[in-house]
């Protein structure tokens, strides 16, 4: 059964302030460069450059980069300063692209080996790059050069096979995150429509998949959506959106998972439809955050020195649809999809959260990224 120690929690509400284009949101220690992006069908249009302005004590929202629609994900090669971008659509694409001196340019733009991609993961080696496809439930591999960092092959893609109780949701595979084991043995993707976890082997090279097993079966319409991993231990926190939960899993030296602890991530008394979407840890494994789409609101845990968790609060997230969390410093950002808004939270010595500034408009945004 989910754990319902939150369900005791009190909701604290959180004053929502207007949109504006060059808004006032949480701003971090130290200055940092951010990228907001989103889907164009939703009022987006590409990719949106955020920056913080000291003398203004403002984040600023600046041109929309047009080479990148629907960029509902993206990761950053930490060499070479690449941005590697979904485009989500029935012919999926990554986009590579490169920021320098404000501008931004588009080096490649290659096929994902399926439809709508939804989330990226590079190699520790900077060699691969992963996506998941979740409408063909497939996850592919783009070998790159590791000189440049553009992709050298076309995608090798391995369908998931699968599927669960929910006739609406779950009639077929669903990828949704993919991951490189620490070992680079491994490629590890997450499928809501098949309530499973799935292990692909890693070639020596780390460059082509091999055999493909379940690494952990979750709970029969649950939907598992996302994993995040603690930075010392060898646990993994896997938010689930079917059922709004949180698992605690113990990661095995044979890639497979075992399951601690599951967690509900909704509010008590809250009787609506939702599904649980981002979840985020700090830097220092001292707190977790998971994002609730419906009930609108983040649901924020203790991480105990073993990795357990301990509810500690409930908040509005400050918009509506909070698809994305950004811990950044001392803050917290939640992207709001359906009100095009990022709102910006402090987060306190005891990781519990207060809102911060005003929200920033980003029509459509899925994700926040860093330059």
């Amino acid at each position: 059964m989910i754990d319902d120690r939150l369900t005791r929690r009190t909701l604290l509400g959180a004053a929502t302030s207007a949109a504006l284009p060059r808004a006032a949101l949480a701003a971090p220690a130290a200055t940092r460069a951010l990228y907001a992006g989103g889907y164009n069908k939703e009022g987006g249009a590409g990719l949106l450059p955020l920056d913080y302005a000291p003398a203004a004590g403002a984040w600023r929202a600046h041109a929309a980069v047009a080479a990148a629609p629907d960029a509902s994900w993206g990761v950053r090669h930490p060499r070479l300063g690449l941005h590697y971008l979904v485009q989500e659509g029935s012919a999926g694409k990554v986009a590579v692209l490169r920021q320098r001196g404000g501008a931004w340019q588009r080096l490649a733009l290659v096929d994902s080996g399926g439809a709508d991609p939804c989330h990226l993961a590079l190699s520790v080696d900077g060699g691969a790059l992963a996506v998941a496809n979740y409408s063909s439930g497939s996850v592919a591999l783009i070998a790159l050069d590791p000189r440049t960092g553009l992709p050298r092959a076309a995608a090798q893609v391995v369908a998931h096979r699968g599927r669960g109780p929910d006739a609406e949701r779950q009639a077929a595979p669903h990828a949704h995150w993919v991951g490189f084991s620490p070992d680079r043995q491994w490629l590890w993707s997450v499928d809501l429509g098949a309530d499973t976890i799935f292990a692909h082997r890693l070639d020596a090279a780390g460059t082509r998949l091999g055999e493909t097993r379940p690494a952990y079966r979750a709970v029969a319409g649950s939907g598992p959506r996302h994993l995040a991993f603690h930075p010392r231990l060898p646990l993994a926190y896997l938010v689930a959106e079917l059922d709004n939960s949180v698992t605690v899993l113990r990661r095995g030296a044979d890639s497979r998972f075992t399951a601690l602890a599951r967690h509900s991530t909704l509010p008590a008394g809250f009787a609506g439809k939702s599904q649980a979407g981002a979840i985020a840890i700090d830097p220092r494994g001292r707190w977790l955050y998971a994002s609730n789409r419906g009930a609108d609101s983040v649901a924020v845990y203790a991480i105990a020195a073993d990795g357990a968790l301990t509810p500690i609060q409930h908040i509005a997230g400050g918009g509506r649809w909070p698809r994305h969390l950004r811990v950044l410093d001392s803050r917290l950002l939640v992207a709001n999809e359906r009100s095009g808004t990022i709102d910006g939270f402090s987060v306190g010595r005891d990781g519990r959260l207060a809102p911060f500034g005003a929200a920033a408009r980003a029509p459509g945004v899925a994700f926040i990224g860093e330059v």
